[in-house]
C-alpha cells in the first residue's frame, strides 16, 4: 500500500528524537512539520545554486565508488543467500522537501552508518533502500539526477555494502509521473529508461550483493482496481516498463550485464489476478518483487468489524494460500521471488501477537526459499501506519519480542547483539 506520512506522525517523530539524544545521532531531523507539509506537493527541479551548495557538502562520486565481485550465481542461488531483510522506509523515499533535506522531511533522522550497523548486527542480512527520484530530476529530455542526491544515495548504499549486506535499491513513490496507461506510456517509458541508465551507470562496478528494483507498486493512482490488478491496459503498460527497466540497466555494461534485477506485478500485488497476468521478461537474471501484507485484517488498521488484533492460527491458511499462489506463478517456472515489503502494524502493543504471526509467515516463506523484507517506516508509538520496529535515533529496537521472533526463524539468535 502507499506509505504516506501524516502531520501527526511527523510531529511525533520530531518530539521523540528531541527528547532522546543518543550516540547513534539524530541527524538533520529539525525540519518543522509545517514546512514539510507545505512542501509536500512540490516537485520542482532544485535550483542551480541549491545543487551547487549540496555538491560542496558531499564527497565526490569517485570517492564513493565500490568495486565488487560477480560470482556467477544463478538468481535462485543468489536469492537463497538472503535470509530476512529490513526496509529503510520514509527516509530517502520521502518527498516533502527538495534537495538533501528530503531525507528527513517525514520526521525520520538522517541515516547514519551506526544505524545500518545495528540492523546488520541484529541479524538482518538484506536491506532495501527505497528512494524517490522524481523530485531530484532535471527537465526533459535529459531527466538528469541531481548529483548531490545520487551521491547521498550511494553513500547510504555503501553503509550496507561495507557490512556485507545484500542491498536492494529501488525507485519509490513515483506514481505522480510514472502512470502506466496508454495516455502517458510513451513519456513515462522514456523517463524510466533515462532514470535507470543513470542509476545503473553509477553502480555498475558493484558486486552481485547489489540488486536493483525497477518499479515500486506501479499503478494508476485512484484508478480502477488500483490495488487488485488494475486494468488490462495498465497491466500491459506495466509489462512494457518492466522490460524498459531491464533494457536500461543492461545497456550500461560492466557488472550490470548480469546483475540480479527485480521486476514486479501491477501495484506489486500478490493477488492471483496480478501474478497470473504479468509478462515474465526473457532475461536470465531476474526475480519478482512482491508486497504481501497478509492477511490485511491483521497487518493493517482496517477500522472494520472484521479487523484482527490477535493471532490464534485460525488465519494461517490465508498465508499458506498466498505463498502457494506465488509458488505456482513464479517458483515452479524457475523465477525466484522476494517479498520486498511485509509487516504488521502495532495495535496497542500487540507485539506478542505479531510475533506469533511473523513466525508462521516467515517459516512458510523460508520453506519455499522466499526472502522477506520488513517494511519499517520509523513509526511505532504514534503516527500513520505503525510499522516501526527499529528506533533509529537510538540504534535500538522498539520491540525485541518481534525482532527476536524474526531471527529465531533463521536460527540466528542475535538478541545479545541488540542494544
Amino acid at each position: 500500500m502507499i506509505r504516506k506520512h501524516s502531520l501527526l506522525s511527523v510531529m511525533a517523530a520530531l518530539a521523540l528524537s528531541a527528547s532522546m539524544l543518543t550516540a547513534c545521532g539524530s541527524g538533520d531531523s529539525s525540519t518543522s512539520a509545517d514546512s514539510s507539509i507545505a512542501a509536500e506537493s512540490s516537485s520542482a527541479e532544485p535550483t542551480a545554486s541549491a545543487a551547487e551548495e549540496s555538491k560542496a557538502e558531499q564527497p565526490a562520486a569517485a570517492d564513493l565508488s565500490r568495486s565488487g565481485e560477480m560470482r556467477g550465481l544463478t538468481p535462485a542461488e543468489l536469492v537463497s543467500e538472503m535470509t530476512v531483510g529490513w526496509n529503510l522506509g520514509n527516509s530517502l523515499d520521502a518527498n516533502s522537501s527538495q534537495g538533501l533535506d528530503a531525507e528527513t522531511s517525514w520526521g525520520n533522522p538522517k541515516t547514519t552508518k551506526e544505524m545500518i550497523d545495528a540492523v546488520s548486527a541484529k541479524g538482518f542480512n538484506t536491506i532495501r533502500i527505497p528512494v524517490t527520484w522524481g523530485g531530484h530530476l532535471g527537465a526533459a529530455p535529459g531527466y538528469t539526477i541531481d548529483t548531490a542526491w545520487l551521491d547521498r544515495v550511494q553513500e547510504v548504499v555503501n553503509y550496507a555494502i561495507d557490512d556485507d549486506m545484500y542491498v536492494i535499491l529501488d525507485s519509490h513513490h513515483e506514481e505522480d509521473w510514472r502512470i502506466p496507461d496508454n495516455a502517458h506510456i510513451e513519456a513515462v517509458n522514456d523517463e524510466v529508461y533515462k532514470l535507470w541508465v543513470q542509476i545503473a551507470d553509477r553502480f555498475k562496478d558493484y558486486g552481485d550483493k547489489l540488486v536493483l528494483e525497477g518499479l515500486n507498486e506501479p499503478r494508476v493512482k485512484d484508478g480502477k482496481d488500483e490495488w487488485n490488478g488494475g486494468t488490462e491496459e495498465g497491466r500491459r503498460c506495466l509489462d512494457r516498463l518492466n522490460q524498459t527497466f531491464i533494457d536500461a540497466v543492461r545497456s550500461t555494461g560492466g557488472n550490470n550485464t548480469s546483475r540480479l534485477l527485480l521486476v514486479t506485478t501491477f501495484a506489486s500485488s500478490c493477488v492471483k489476478r496480478t501474478i497470473n497476468d504479468v509478462a515474465i521478461p526473457e532475461d536470465k537474471n531476474i526475480a519478482f518483487s512482491i508486497h504481501a501484507y497478509t492477511p490485511y485484517a491483521f497487518t493493517y488498521n482496517a477500522n472494520a468489524d472484521w479487523e484482527l488484533f490477535t493471532w490464534d492460527g485460525s488465519h494461517n491458511s490465508e498465508i499458506n494460500s498466498m505463498f502457494g499462489d506465488l509458488k505456482k506463478a513464479f517458483l515452479d517456472k524457475g523465477i525466484p521471488v522476494i517479498i520486498t515489503e511485509f509487516g504488521a502494524v502495532n495495535k496497542n502493543g500487540n507485539d506478542a501477537e505479531i510475533a506469533k504471526w511473523v513466525t508462521h509467515y516467515l517459516e512458510t516463506a523460508k520453506s519455499l526459499g522466499i526472502p522477506c523484507v520488513w517494511w519499517d517506516n520509523g513509526y511505532y508509538f504514534s503516527g500513520n501506519e505503525l510499522f516501526g520496529i527499529f528506533y533509529r535515533e537510538g540504534c535500538s529496537w522498539y520491540t525485541d519480542t518481534v525482532t527476536d521472533a524474526i531471527m529465531s526463524v533463521y536460527n540466528n539468535d542475535n538478541s545479545s547483539k541488540s542494544n
